[in-house]
């Protein structure tokens, strides 16, 4: 492959991962909170005990 070709794939393997990133964060529920952001600010996370 030439040097054009493999900086290409590059791109398009790192925007692809981005969208997969982001789409997976999407539909993640685990750190969702409560607000529509996703920043995680609900209280509805499982609490943790301190011994």
């Amino acid at each position: 492959m030439d040097f054009q070709a493999i900086i290409v794939l590059i791109l398009f393997l790192a925007a692809a991962g981005y969208i997969s990133w982001r789409t997976w964060k999407a539909f993640d529920r685990r750190n969702s909170g409560g607000c529509a952001k996703g920043c995680g600010c609900a209280s509805d996370k499982a609490p943790v005990m301190k011994v």
